[in-house]
């Protein structure tokens, strides 16, 4: 299950149980908007609660980078797995946005506005 919530030039999702490819096309499909005609995104990824995912996801995943590789400004993860955090820290090698991991919801949040102010001053 997927909860999603977005306000200007922030997407949050936080995912409960296992991540499935209708989650991530709902949350594809909100990114493509927002991107589009709101510009670059900061997002929060709340991994904490999630128990898995189905490879269509990583496959889709994969897909989005590569076509979105210059959107988002930040990508901050929460989660407290070490295997996530590895892989959120290997994704960064392949999209042009600045990729951080957090246990600390605020933090990651204080993060990504920090990103806002200097998009706007720009």
């Amino acid at each position: 299950m997927i909860t999603i919530d977005h306000g200007p030039q922030r997407i949050s999702v936080a995912i409960f149980g296992k991540f499935t490819l209708a989650d991530y096309q709902e949350f594809e499909e909100l990114f493509d908007y927002k991107s589009r005609f709101e510009g670059p995104q900061g997002i929060l990824l709340d991994l904490r609660n999630m128990a898995g995912f189905t490879l269509d996801v990583a496959l889709e995943d994969f897909k989005l980078t590569r076509e979105h590789r210059e959107v988002p400004h930040r990508i901050a993860v929460l989660t407290e797995s070490q295997w996530i955090t590895w892989s959120a820290l290997l994704n960064q090698f392949f999209v042009e946005a600045s990729v951080m991991v957090f246990n600390d919801e605020a933090e990651a949040l204080a993060w990504l506005d920090a990103s806002s102010e200097e998009t706007t001053e720009e």
